[in-house]
């Protein structure tokens, strides 16, 4: 398992961590959000996923990875 932190901008509230909480186990990743610090810890099989696809995943969302 790989991990990885991201910081994200826009999260404001529960919907936007449920969002891309969702949106990460929906392709098979695990997301932990930290709206205070606008970081999203990320664990996933870097054999099955890439993190591209991870940042695209969040980025569908509507947030933007920095």
């Amino acid at each position: 398992m790989m991990n990885q932190t991201l910081n994200v901008q826009g999260m404001s509230c529960q919907h936007c961590v449920n969002s891309v909480e969702n949106a990460l186990k929906e392709i098979g990743a695990e997301g932990k959000v930290n709206l205070s610090a606008g970081t999203v810890e990320v664990a996933y099989d870097e054999s099955k996923l890439s993190l591209d696809q991870i940042k695209e995943a969040i980025e569908e969302q509507g947030y933007d990875i920095v």
